[in-house]
């Protein structure tokens, strides 16, 4: 592939599922014949300034492995690709940044909103002052309950917020959304004793620290987490794939 594009013709590569997707300076420099020659490549064609090879499922993250090694390209997503498009093939690595906190963050405005606005209702319920020189909670003590209860939904999202973020950045970084929950939820376990209490590992102090209401320790692990789930998918045999890269991933970013 790279003889046939050039290398010194590439400007980005990325990957989805099964094709490698290449942004080049000059399309009419490839060596199209090689292309449909290599019996390797299912086809190729061009979409929106994208220069697309059909590899297939699985061959294609070897491809694209060797294709970052032998040409120094940085490893990308298919939306940093789209993005390098737009901006006249260069790329801007504050503008990335940028679409990738929006990218995690976004999806869960709504559960941010939600809690919000219980707990502008809560303040609303438990404020003096508003109708009287008490609060209407204080007026009602019927609405206790329901007070509390409104106090408790409110919170659960932000106290819980590392696991909405775990599961959106799974997403973002290419990994399983559902084990970047359990990281969340390892980081907010209630039975993390605080950074005053510490675990004895093999003479090592680890803390204990629970980052409920956090974002980036959440962030930076599920990121570790997504790169160590591909390389495990790439190492292990597949009859052993699915029971040990979710278990070793896991354990280790944990």
């Amino acid at each position: 592939v790279i003889q046939a594009v050039g290398k010194d013709n590439l400007v980005a590569a990325a990957h989805c599922a099964t094709r490698l997707r290449l942004v080049l300076k000059d399309d009419t420099k490839v060596d199209q014949k090689a292309l449909d020659k290599n019996p390797d490549i299912k086809g190729t064609f061009k979409i929106d300034g994208q220069y697309q090879v059909i590899i297939g499922a699985g061959d294609v993250n070897f491809v694209y492995d060797e294709l970052i090694k032998k040409t120094g390209l940085s490893e990308i997503s298919t939306d940093d690709l789209k993005q390098i498009v737009s901006n006249g093939k260069k790329f801007n690595p504050i503008v990335a940044l940028i679409k990738l906190l929006s990218d995690i963050f976004v999806p869960i405005i709504p559960a941010l909103v939600a809690g919000g606005l219980l707990m502008a209702l809560r303040n609303f319920l438990t404020s003096a002052g508003l109708f009287g020189p008490k609060s209407i909670e204080e007026m009602y003590p019927i609405i206790k309950g329901l007070s509390s209860m409104i106090q408790l939904m409110s919170a659960a999202p932000f106290m819980f917020l590392p696991i909405l973020v775990g599961i959106s950045a799974a997403k973002r970084f290419g990994a399983n959304q559902f084990l970047g929950a359990v990281i969340g939820m390892i980081m907010t376990t209630p039975d993390l004793g605080g950074s005053t209490e510490y675990w004895n590992i093999f003479g090592y102090h680890v803390s204990q620290t629970n980052y409920a209401y956090q974002v980036i320790p959440v962030l930076a692990a599920v990121w570790i987490l997504s790169i160590l789930e591909k390389f495990f998918h790439k190492k292990l045999p597949s009859s052993i794939d699915f029971t040990f890269t979710p278990l070793l991933s896991v354990m280790i970013t944990g």
